[in-house]
């Protein structure tokens, strides 16, 4: 074996330990954030579709479905975070055959960039329709004289929990994003 093929063997495995270790912290990252934000809008949809609920209005109906997009993208982002693993698995194989390309690597790492952008930006748009909502809902004419005894004006926890679901989808999918940016970067170099 050459001094030219043995450093690109333990590049190569240095690149597959590198796809492993990014692609498992990424889909768990990604995984246990998404789970906790579908079990929280989950909640919320069967909670606030009671009669009389405060939770049950357009706006939030609007954001709630652009929080479900988003999760549904991050699901997709789960996947690529574990097809990132499966890479690298493939990488340490030892037969040749079995390496996947590099512009089949990389096509896959920008897809998985993409598919973390538009989640982020669903789930950001949701996130803004739903506290554009609770505002209105606190600061309105209506709210100030009758938030004591009015509870449609009273902003529920279940409401902040929705809010708290979308900051957890948005930071899952930075995970996602930050992974495919690091093993973008390192197989490009």
């Amino acid at each position: 074996m050459s001094v030219d093929s043995q450093s690109s063997s333990s590049r190569r495995q240095e690149i597959a330990k590198t796809f492993r270790l990014i692609g498992w912290i990424s889909f768990w990252i990604q995984l246990v954030l998404g789970v906790v934000s579908t079990i929280i809008v989950l909640l919320f949809g069967i909670f606030s579709q009671r009669p009389g609920s405060p939770s049950n209005n357009p706006g939030n109906g609007f954001g709630v479905f652009l929080a479900v997009c988003g999760l549904v993208t991050l699901g997709v982002g789960v996947y690529l975070a574990f097809r990132y693993t499966r890479i690298g698995r493939q990488l340490l194989s030892s037969n040749p055959n079995n390496h996947p390309s590099k512009l089949e690597t990389v096509q896959v790492l920008r897809f998985g960039l993409l598919v973390n952008l538009v989640g982020m930006l669903l789930t950001l748009l949701g996130a803004q329709a739903i506290v554009g909502t609770l505002v209105a809902r606190s600061i309105s004419p209506q709210a100030i004289t009758t938030q004591l005894f009015d509870p449609n004006r009273i902003i529920s926890g279940l409401d902040m929990l929705v809010v708290q679901a979308n900051t957890n989808t948005v930071s899952a999918h930075f995970a996602g994003l930050v992974g495919s940016i690091w093993l973008l970067n390192r197989i490009t170099r």
